[in-house]
């Protein structure tokens, strides 16, 4: 994980690590995946926000208070450093990057949620060759194979 950070990110948005996160009780979890890959599994409590369909302005709707400790997560943490620097150049000031994403959080061994709140082991892992950082849990590439 640590070499395709680097390889990929900038590092413009600070990283929390996963038992960080786990510790924490109360900051917005933003999803930066594919509306696909969230219905099949997230982060419990999670909202929505994708990555080619982001809307600043339906972010603004839903978390007006730009103090609100924010934590933006995709499957590795690549398209969440992008969403992330866009939160903070519209002047969102606590944000971070969950290292690892959900895959580490899986891998890890916390829980995931499906769409209609259940835990649930499948993760969808978005290619096969970003799959291989998934090392927990049930891989889906489609919603069928749930």
């Amino acid at each position: 994980m640590d070499k395709v950070l680097r390889q990929w990110n900038k590092n413009s948005v600070p990283y929390i690590s996963v038992d960080q996160l786990a510790a924490l009780k109360g900051p917005v979890l933003l999803d930066a995946r594919e509306k696909e890959e969230f219905d099949i599994s997230h982060l419990q409590h999670a909202i929505w926000v994708g990555d080619k369909t982001f809307n600043m302005d339906s972010v603004h709707l839903k978390i007006p208070d730009k103090n609100t400790p924010l934590i933006v997560y995709c499957s590795v943490g690549v398209r969440s450093e992008d969403i992330g620097e866009k939160l903070l150049a519209n002047g969102y000031t606590h944000v971070k990057n969950l290292y690892g994403g959900i895959f580490e959080w899986k891998n890890d061994g916390y829980p995931i949620y499906d769409d209609v709140g259940r835990e649930t082991d499948s993760i969808h892992a978005f290619s096969r060759h970003w799959g291989k950082l998934l090392k927990s849990g049930i891989k889906v590439y489609d919603g069928k194979n749930r």
